[in-house]
Formats: C-alpha cells, structure tokens, sequence
C-alpha cells in the first residue's frame, strides 16, 4: 500500500501544479509523459503473453474491451447533449471519448505494486486495457473525420496501425534485442523521438491534421517483439538463452519505480485548467460526480462476462481495475480543445478525468481487498 499511496500522491501533486503551472514547460511536460509512458508500454509488451495457435478466443477479449469503452463513451455523450445542453452531437461524441480508455500505464504500475500481477485479474486487464486503448485510438481517426472531413494524413494513421498490428502478431517474442534498463530507455527515446518528428513533419504540410501516432501502440509493439522463451515467466531470467538478461534485478526494478514516479506526476502535469461558468461550481461539481459514476458504471460491463473463467468477486475486480483514467483520455481532451470546443462539457470532463486519477489507489485498494477474500 506504500508504493500505492506514493504513485496517488504524486498523481495529486502533479494535478495542483497543472492548474498553476500554465503554459509553463508544456512541449517538455508532454514528451516526458510520452517517454515514460513508451518506457512502460515496452516492459508491458515484453510481459504481454497470447496463444497464436487460438486466436478466437481474443475475439471475445476484443468485444468485452470494445463494450466496457464504448458504454462510458456514450453515456457521457448523452449526458453532455441532454443535460448539460450541448447543441452538437458531433462535439459531445468528440469530448466524451476521454472517459473510453482505461490508463494502462497507471493501471499496470498500480496492479504490480499491489503485488497483483500473477492474479487473473491482471491478466485479464492487461489484456482489456491494451484493446480499449486501441479500441479508442481507431475511432479518434472517424470522430476527426467528422470534425474535418476525410484526409490523406487520417489514411496514413490507418496503414501505420494495422502494419504494427501486423507486427506484433507475426515477431511476437522473436527479435533478439536486450532488455536492461539503458537500451529501454533508448527505446523509449527513439520512439518518442520519431512520433513527435512526425507529428511536427506532418503539421507543417497541414497544420489541420496532422499525422499524430501515439506511442501506447509502438512501444506496446516492440515490447511484444522482444524474444522471450513462450510459457516462462518475463521477470527470470533465461540463462540457456543469453540474449536477454531479467528483469528481476534490484536496479531494472528501482529504475521502473523511478521512471513510473514520474510518470504519474507528468500524467497530472498534462491535465487541462479547470475552469467554472459564471463561477457556479456548485453544479459544476455535481455535474463531475454524476459523468464520473456513469463512466464507471459503463466500465462494469466484464462484470458479467468471463462466467467460466473467474468467480463474480474476481468479475467484480476486474470491472474495478478498468476504472483508472489517464494519459489517452487526457489526450482525447486536448484533440478536443484544438477543434476549439470549451466550455462546461470540457471542465466537467477534465474534473472526472482528474477525479478518476485521485481514486486510482482507493480503485487498486478495493480490488486488492476483494481478491484477498475467501470465496
């Protein structure tokens, strides 16, 4: 519970110090949390185990995710356009998707210091967060779509998502590439280094839209790639092999706390202001509670899935481990602040965002809690 209180209480330091820190080192802010974020995803990847010999039963995975993102998405959608009074349904589908995708880097970090990652509920989650990610950033390419209409950039973002798709699935577990802590960081550097080139390339062709990829899918990616014996647990090391050292060393794991640390502080660091019409937060606030329970119930949709596999408590962990919201949705929101669309719909997202970053460690607590319980 230590490392979980820490990672909450960076998370909270990082947000207060968005709200007074405007405008003051953003370009910075932004690609540290896209090399750490990479630093994460690559570790998450090399871990990250599927039995090609099936590959049906990740269909079901697939659609569970796919639901679980998509049920919160149109609930706040719903609740923007016929509560909140949003004219636009194109806007409100737009802003909205912030609260789809569950923090995979938050999360994974949260679940392995809570000394759960040999559970089925992390595997599982590993699973449903990574393709509810990308359940998310496949549909930004029609949400931008409507927002500008169809471009040759947007084309582009499609090829290169389905070429590491491909990737991952056809070198799962066989480049023979090192994996201590100096080379993920190159790694880490490169991919970030070539997305933001990209990203400014792009944007001086067409400042509209640009080619932007982020780098939850890359590093995912070459993680996936790294060679590791099929079936052997990724933290031991393979001494017949060689080519790969563990990760179980005191400083592969010191360095991963460190990097993740700061991970969580940049997260908060990325969060939009926060802002009150007319100053009424009163219903500003009440308007964040009731967006924040609708996502969340929207999330509970494994609960009834997986009948065969896990008993209704370890259900019930699951739906709470996909909960945490984080650097993809805070991403969703600043897409959205580029087409020009602020107001009451964006703080209340912000608020719930930020309020699902704060409860990250009470979320990783119950969902301990519950699988610490007898049947």
């Amino acid at each position: 519970m230590t490392k979980i209180l820490l990672y909450s209480s960076l998370l909270v330091l990082g947000l207060f110090g968005s709200q007074f820190l405007v405008g003051i080192g953003e370009d910075w802010i932004k690609l540290g949390t896209m090399f750490c974020l990479s630093f994460i995803m690559i570790h998450v990847g090399y871990e990250f185990e599927i039995d090609k010999s099936q590959p049906k039963q990740y269909v079901w995975d697939y659609i569970v995710a796919g639901t679980a993102a998509t049920f919160p998405w149109l609930f706040c959608a719903g609740y923007f356009v016929w509560v909140i009074g949003m004219d636009s349904w194109k806007d409100a589908l737009l802003i909205a998707r912030f609260s789809s995708p569950t923090s995979a880097g938050v999360l994974f970090s949260m679940l392995a210091v809570a000394g759960l990652s040999v559970t089925w509920v992390f595997r599982k989650a590993r699973i449903l967060a990574i393709f509810d990610d990308l359940d998310t950033i496949l549909l930004m390419i029609p949400l931008k779509i409507m927002m500008v209409g169809m471009k040759w950039q947007l084309v582009i973002i499609i090829f290169i998502i389905l070429v590491q798709l491909w990737l991952a699935w056809r070198y799962l577990h066989a480049w023979y590439l090192p994996i201590r802590w100096p080379w993920v960081m190159l790694y880490a550097s490169l991919i970030t280094g070539i997305s933001e080139a990209l990203y400014l390339i792009s944007k001086q062709i067409d400042d509209v839209v640009p080619v932007h990829l982020e780098v939850l899918l890359p590093a995912f990616v070459l993680g996936c790639m790294l060679k590791r014996p099929m079936g052997h647990d990724p933290h031991i090391d393979d001494a017949r092999e060689g080519h790969l050292e563990g990760l179980e060393d005191p400083r592969e794991q010191r360095v991963a706390m460190i990097v993740t640390a700061i991970f969580m502080v940049l997260v908060g660091l990325s969060m939009p202001v926060i802002t009150s019409e007319n100053g009424k937060w009163s219903a500003l606030l009440g308007h964040v509670v009731l967006i924040t329970v609708l996502s969340n119930i929207g999330k509970m949709f494994p609960l009834i899935c997986y009948r065969k596999e896990a008993a209704v408590r370890e259900r019930l962990a699951l739906s709470i481990s996909m909960f945490p919201r984080g650097e993809v949705g805070a991403g969703v929101l600043v897409i959205s602040m580029s087409y020009g669309l602020i107001g009451t719909a964006i703080s209340v997202a912000t608020l719930s965002l930020a309020l699902n970053l704060l409860l990250t460690g009470v979320f990783i607590a119950i969902v301990k809690k519950l699988l610490e319980e007898k049947p």
